[in-house]
This record gives C-alpha cells, structure tokens and sequence, in this order.
C-alpha cells in the first residue's frame, strides 16, 4: 500500500475538484501558484525562475500570472539570494526562493548556516524567518559535476533548520504548502530524477504532516528506510524481495530533520533489522546518523547490525558511469543477503 491508497492520508481540500493525472514538478507548480494566490506575503525568486519558468519548469508561468514583484529572476549570486531573503523576512514577506542546482547552493552556505538558521535563536525567537529554500538535488538525469550532488547531510547536521523532501506529488504539493506556512526556515529538497513521475492525485492535497514518516509498504523482516529518490529503489527492492520469500517493510522518511523516531522505531521493533539507502557517499552521509539514532533507541531489539547502501564515497561520476554509481534495487538485496538470517 501506498500513501496514496490510503483515503486518511490523502484528502481534497477543494470538495469540487477531481482526480489528475499530475507530475511531481506540477505539483510543485500548483503549491507555489496556490501559495501565492492566498497569501500576499509570499514571493518568488531566484536564477531563471521569471519568464522561463526554473531549468525543471516548476515556476512555470508564475511570472506571467503574479507580476514580476511576487515572481523574478534574481543575479546569478546564490549568497546574495538567501542574504536577500533573510532580510525580506525579517520586514515579513515569506520568501520562496530556488537553488538552481544542488551544488549551487554551495556559495550560500555561510548565509544559510550561519544567519538563516540561527536567527531565531540569536533573538531568542523575536526574529524569525519563514524561508523556504526550494533545493533540487541528487542525480539520475545524466547530470555533470555540481549539478547532481546530494547535500542532505551538510544541511540536516545544521541546528534550526528543518529539512524534507518528498517522493510523490500529493506530497510534494502538501509539503511545500506547508513549509511555505512554516514560520521556520525549511530546506525543501526535490529529488530531479523524480520530477516527472505521475500519480493520479487530486490538487489541493493534504497529506501527512511534513515531519512524519510514512509506511509505503508493510513487511515483516527488514524496515527499509529511504526518502526522495531511492523511495522508488526501495519498493523495486521490496517487490523482488518478496517473490524470493523476503518481507521488506519500505517507509517513506520524508521529513529528514526533525527525525521521525515514533514511526521508524514501532518497524524495526517489529522486523528487528534495518537498512538505509540514500545516494549520497556513504562516508559521513546522512545514513550514519540514521544508524546510530536507531541503534541508540532500539538496540535490544535489533537482531542484526543496520546496513547503509548508498553511492559510492567518490565525486558524483559523468553521466555514462552513473547507473554504475546510484544504488539499486540489486545492491539493495544484495547488501540485505550479508546478514546471518
């Protein structure tokens, strides 16, 4: 089962609307216009996102429709984006702003880490800054170098900032509304292999809060844990899995900081094993601190240490080695098959 299977997870807003067929990147589109439209706080900006619409088209006739003074481009100065809108929230706008690439992100690093994310803190909460920083990231689109980099980690391991990404596009939608109604700096990661991915969904979405994990799959003998793009990878495993007599229970993490331990913890402690896959290298990678968090808080109910499959702790390969690089489905079971069962 997935999530959107389940009616208690997945309810209209609009009673008159009608289920679509719609992609992860028009999902994200029909958030931002809906943001937009109900709240005069809420602007757009970043590189290309005016009249082009984004590279991935997310923004898509944003501009034309709101007026180049809730959407425009910005220079090509990602410090000068983020600087920018911290200071606009500070004068309370709602900034929506985009990180072109994953590893562009890199020059705003300092405004994000250092400013971004302490702000509340620093005024003992007087000052926040609802910010959403829109970040595609991690590879499977024969991207080259400083365009398909997983940066979870660098962000997760920053206190006062939450950090998410959706899988699908009723979450995608709901997710992105809600970090948009956040009062709290969101990191919003949108997995770009996955941005044409369809569901049939009906828009306005409202599915699980953001911070929530979810169960996509019951199984009984390994929690498997992904989020973003290896949400796919892990249900591929789980199907094959099953035909060989194995039960892989697959949830979605969505919500990467804050953890969610409630939902994570209640599998493993009925499967007693546990295994997380992301495409980051596996040095240091945000799998590490998924391990030792679930260690830590179900040790006596773990049968078997947990395994990280992940990609391999070398710079993100060109596009003809990247299949060779990304986990799959193969190296899942493959690294499940180590255990002593």
């Amino acid at each position: 089962m997935t999530i959107l299977d389940d009616p208690k997870l997945l309810v209209a807003a609009d009673t008159d609307a009608h289920p679509t067929t719609v992609s992860i990147s028009s999902a994200l589109n029909a958030a931002l216009r809906d943001a937009l439209a109900d709240d005069p706080t809420v602007v757009i900006f970043g590189e290309d996102v005016g009249p082009l619409g984004g590279v991935f088209r997310v923004t898509d006739s944003l501009a034309h429709e709101f007026g180049e003074s809730r959407v425009w481009d910005s220079p090509l100065a990602e410090s000068g984006i983020v600087g920018t809108a911290i200071g606009m929230a500070m004068y309370g706008l709602r900034p929506v702003v985009e990180m072109q690439f994953d590893a562009f992100s890199y020059p705003a690093f300092e405004q994000i880490t250092s400013h971004l994310a302490k702000m509340a803190n620093r005024t003992k909460g007087r000052v926040t800054l609802p910010i959403v920083i829109r970040i595609p990231y991690a590879g499977g689109i024969g991207g080259v170098e400083h365009h398909s980099d997983s940066s979870e980690a660098y962000w997760t391991h920053t206190p006062g900032l939450t950090v998410v990404t959706p899988s699908n596009p009723a979450d995608a939608y709901s997710m992105l509304r809600e970090a948009i109604a956040s009062d709290d700096p969101v990191i919003f990661l949108e997995p770009k292999s996955r941005y044409w991915v369809k569901d049939v969904v009906t828009l306005p979405a409202r599915t699980a809060p953001m911070t929530r994990a979810l169960v996509l799959r019951e199984g009984t003998d390994v929690t498997l844990l992904a989020y973003g793009p290896t949400v796919k990878t892990a249900l591929q495993a789980a199907e094959i899995g099953a035909l060989e007599g194995l039960s892989i229970e697959v949830i979605d993490l969505r919500s990467l900081s804050p953890f969610d331990d409630e939902t994570v913890g209640s599998s493993v402690r009925k499967t007693s094993r546990a295994a997380v896959i992301h495409e980051a290298a596996q040095f240091g990678g945000y799998g590490a601190e998924v391990a030792a968090r679930v260690t830590e808080r179900q040790f006596f109910h773990l049968s078997a240490p947990i395994l990280r499959i992940a990609g391999f702790d070398i710079p993100y390969p060109s596009p003809k080695l990247e299949e060779h690089y990304l986990p799959t489905a193969e190296r899942v079971l493959a690294a499940l098959d180590t255990w002593e069962w």
